[in-house]
């Protein structure tokens, strides 16, 4: 027999197809385009602990506005619009002007070079190798003191140089440099490329000079500005490698950046809560089917990101990476979803008198109040992953790793397709299966064996295995927190409710994830910092479990809220028992029960999705 097809359940499948599929090329490189424009791993995590706080301020506020005014379908279609526009603005992002390069000018003994140092092998690698036959044409500014000018007037062989305006005037030095040299410190990462002036002929504020510097005299170094007229060359050795936090603030094409970044991010926290409210909505009674919706976002994540990935890859010269082609593929497969989401038929069933006394009541509940402290834990792990795996995969890949973005394209692909897909498909039978509450615990101890591998890593290549348990850490948790939030929330504050959970979960704890990691990882590395987060989830894991027994067993078999009893009632999808467990029963009736319960047993393909 085949399997009806639910249409009014199409629009919303293509919905989380082409919305995940329009931020899945711009969303995990954002950080590392971060760090390519020279903002330091402080900065990275300073901007990604502020943007899930505009997350947590904008998903309950859309979510009441939403619920309060019965306006789900317009916001959420202006959220899309507004979403694809702040990160196509992202591409125009002004440069930031490098000064000129600095080096040291060496005048002594008969020689004469200049030379800088670096601790960036890639730096050093790519230098060596482009550089290497290659003359340079050179202009320098120098400051001088007395004594230089004595050996500049006495033994320089020049005329009309002397005597100088005042006895520190700079001097301009154009010269020809050649005989590339690099040289490594053994005992330290640093190392230092010295060109070298042939015959030490120059021409020195405008007039031939002969740059010998007698042994006997003092040692004539000076560090210069450098203009070699070579624009890669200039960016590889310019004075400002790494942004730090305070020199951030005082650049407009910052604030470019990351106000364009806080827009999308309002935008998506607005689709994201409503986006969900709104499936819930249309799914009724069948909110076990919800996994089976939101799975083709993950879809359209993993084709995308991979496409995303080479296609960057491909369209990018050397270690520098071109992010153009991403934030248009971003504008159109949104621009889809927009079309996509016009055709959306929800009708709110219920609405609250008063929402904000709702939902207040769910912290009245100790069940309720777990549930939202364990979505904080989950976030702070998840902030360590979105925002810092890949920086991880950089570091490990080294200076010739031109595939990195293929390979982070196919981290994304499976995360989505081995990891998140048959989870979120399964979800509706995991949960009957298991419950919440173990579903909550195995999510828990997912995440401390997917960072402890992390941690253990040599070969960037090796994380691809590691990626299945992003079924359990996202794909299982996604599903669980948003089927617990839908069916505890009360009658008409389903959209808020949504929005209270993903502002906790993102706005506190993917906030302050993003800040602790940021910290640790500029402090210990990648590796120790994963291992730091390992243990601490596996402690969590063991807390939590800990803390589901101990209420089993010494509380009541219903909790409540607000001092009254969540099954006081007859048991419907509108009030639904959380039993003593923790998990929760949303059969309408006997009939529904068992109609219910037979079709998350059965195969998927039995009854409509």
């Amino acid at each position: 027999m085949r399997p009806k097809v639910d249409k009014d359940l199409l629009p919303m499948k293509a919905h989380y197809f082409f919305f995940n599929a329009g931020t899945a090329p711009v969303v995990p490189f954002m950080p590392t385009l971060a760090k390519q424009l020279g903002y330091s791993n402080v900065v990275v995590g300073t901007m990604y602990a502020i943007l899930p706080v505009i997350g947590m301020l904008a998903k309950p506020l859309c979510g009441f506005i939403a619920d309060r005014y019965q306006r789900h379908r317009s916001l959420f279609i202006a959220a899309e619009i507004l979403t694809a526009v702040a990160f196509f603005a992202i591409m125009f992002t002004p440069a930031i002007p490098q000064q000129l390069p600095s080096v040291t000018f060496h005048c002594h003994a008969g020689g004469a070079n200049f030379h800088f140092c670096t601790e960036d092998q890639c730096t050093l690698n790519e230098i060596e190798r482009d550089y290497q036959d290659k003359a340079l044409a050179c202009k320098l500014n120098c400051p001088a003191q007395a004594f230089m000018w004595d050996i500049i007037c006495k033994d320089w062989n020049t005329t009309g140089l002397c005597p100088p305006a005042n006895d520190n005037a700079n001097i301009d030095i154009s010269a020809t440099f050649t005989n590339l040299l690099v040289e490594r410190n053994e005992t330290s990462n640093e190392g230092c490329v010295f060109f070298s002036v042939p015959h030490i002929h120059a021409e020195v504020n405008g007039h031939n000079a002969t740059m010998y510097c007698p042994s006997d005299k003092p040692y004539f170094s000076s560090i210069c500005s450098m203009d070699c007229n070579d624009t890669y060359l200039d960016s590889k050795i310019a004075d400002s490698p790494v942004i730090s936090t305070t020199a951030a603030m005082g650049l407009y094409q910052f604030w470019w950046f990351f106000g364009m970044l806080i827009i999308s991010w309002i935008g998506m926290a607005a689709v994201v809560s409503i986006g969900d409210a709104i499936c819930f909505g249309i799914l009724g009674e069948r909110a076990h089917l919800y996994g089976k919706q939101r799975l083709y976002g993950s879809v359209g994540w993993g084709i995308f990101s991979i496409l995303a990935g080479v296609l960057v890859d491909k369209m990018s010269n050397g270690v520098e990476k071109d992010y153009t082609i991403v934030f248009w593929m971003t504008a159109v497969l949104i621009g889809l979803d927009v079309v996509a989401s016009m055709k959306l038929k929800h009708t709110q069933t219920h609405l609250s008198p008063n929402i904000l006394k709702d939902v207040g009541q769910m912290f009245l509940s100790i069940r309720c109040l777990i549930f939202f402290i364990w979505c904080i834990f989950i976030g702070l792990g998840t902030a360590l992953i979105w925002n810092f795996l890949f920086v991880h995969l950089e570091t490990l890949g080294g200076c010739d790793a031109t595939y990195m973005k293929t390979l982070q394209g196919f981290v994304m692909s499976i995360q989505c397709f081995c990891g998140e897909l048959p989870f979120f498909f399964f979800s509706g039978w995991i949960l009957k299966k298991i419950g919440h509450v173990n579903a909550m615990s195995m999510v828990l101890f997912g995440f401390g064996v997917r960072f402890i591998l992390y941690s253990m890593l040599q070969d960037p290549w090796y994380v691809l295995p590691i990626e299945l348990l992003n079924g359990v850490t996202f794909g299982l948790f996604y599903a669980t927190m948003a089927s617990y939030a839908s069916i505890v929330a009360p009658p008409g504050t389903e959209t808020t409710m949504q929005g209270l959970v993903g502002a906790i979960f993102e706005g506190v704890g993917v906030s302050v994830g993003s800040l602790i990691a940021g910290y640790l990882f500029d402090s210990i590395g990648g590796g120790h910092t994963f291992e730091i987060f390992g243990v601490a989830a596996f402690v969590a894991f063991i807390v939590h479990v800990c803390v589901q027994m101990y209420l089993q067993r010494h509380h009541s078999s219903s909790d409540t809220e607000n001092g009254k009893q969540i099954d006081d009632k007859a048991p419907t999808a509108e009030n639904p028992i959380l039993h003593e467990d923790g998990n929760v029963d949303i059969e309408s009736n006997s009939n529904a029960a068992t109609q219910t319960n037979s079709s998350e047993v059965e195969p998927p393909n039995n009854g409509s999705s």
